[in-house]
């Protein structure tokens, strides 16, 4: 059963729940959709879990956030919390939402940049938010491409919008693609194909399948985090959490249609009928399991952006552990 709102209780309960103050920097996205679905869903109902989810954007923002406990939890880039806690000091990651890098870079169609030639940015004015901007940077290291202010550089900017914090990046930044105040962008699956369905834009990279320099799927990936103070104080309410991510990925993964329903009255009406699709595409990456590859591919790639202070390699420093949650 889905709800279409925020997770609701039951009145006539003896034992209240505990509720968790879960943020995301992007709600119309398949970005962080196990978290969406598990708090719509109300699939921390078993464990006597109130997921009350809200928008936090930019994620480096939400991160600081976290720090100031105006959060419980952040579902954001995994990366994003050394922009609030450097060398993960007082931060850990619970849990994976998705594997892997996981943004794509779309550009104007009439420019017929061809797929992986992104070299052919040269001189673009690509858009790309505080946070998933470093991972851009790097992408484009890695690539040999330049960005900078020089005409010959791709100048990575932010994304032109009316709204002070819009409920996605990527739909905005797909608005401005269209009305040619940006060249291209680099954002969740949602904008893209938003882009990809009006004509105005085509897939240059994709970060999950194949696309860019070898290494930029392990830059990064969807985590739910929380504060050491936290998990000290409430280790089980967050392994619950992390149970319904879990449950949400597995209801996705086996009927990736339930996400029609989980965005019908939060997601406008095109990307409502865009979300299933979206999210069959993805299932495969889904995962709560957070891998020992996958630490030391963030924290090298974190290390290399200047992120880190010094090399992290424990993998205690940055994944939490809790009762119950391999």
């Amino acid at each position: 059963m889905v709800d279409r709102g925020t997770v609701s209780t039951d009145p006539n309960a003896t034992t209240a729940p505990r509720l968790l103050r879960v943020a995301v920097p992007d709600l119309i996205s398949p970005s962080y959709f196990p978290m969406i679905a598990a708090a719509r869903m109300r699939l921390g109902e078993p464990d006597g879990l109130d997921i009350e989810l809200s928008l936090r954007f930019p994620v480096t923002e939400a991160a600081q956030a976290l720090r100031r406990n105006e959060l419980d939890v952040l579902a954001g880039a995994a990366h994003a919390a050394l922009f609030a806690f450097p060398g993960w000091r007082g931060v850990k990651l619970l849990a994976a939402l998705s594997r892997c890098t996981y943004w794509l870079l779309v550009v104007r169609a009439d420019l017929d940049i061809a797929r992986n030639d992104v070299g052919g940015l040269r001189g673009l004015r690509i858009a790309a938010a505080p946070g998933p901007d470093v991972a851009l940077a790097m992408l484009l290291e890695d690539a040999g491409v330049p960005h900078g202010d020089e005409p010959d550089m791709v100048h990575v900017v932010p994304v032109p919008t009316a709204a002070a914090e819009p409920t996605s990046f990527g739909v905005a930044a797909a608005e401005a693609l269209q009305a040619a105040r940006i060249d291209g962008f680099w954002a969740n699956g949602m904008g893209a194909e938003v882009a990809v369905r009006r004509g105005i834009g085509s897939v240059v990279v994709d970060a999950r399948r194949g696309d860019g320099p070898a290494q930029l799927a392990s830059y990064t990936f969807p985590a739910a985090m929380a504060t050491d103070r936290t998990i000290t104080e409430r280790p089980g309410t967050l392994a619950a959490l992390v149970r319904a991510v879990a449950r949400a990925q597995a209801l996705l993964r086996e009927d990736p249609g339930l996400a029609t329903a989980v965005a019908e009255g939060l997601f406008p009406p095109m990307e409502t009928s865009l979300i299933a699709e979206l999210i069959r595409r993805d299932a495969p990456f889904y995962d709560a399991a957070i891998t020992d590859d996958a630490v030391a591919g963030l924290n090298a790639f974190a290390d290399r952006a200047g992120l880190l202070e010094a090399p992290v390699h424990r993998r205690d420093a940055v994944v939490a552990t809790l009762p119950g949650v391999g």
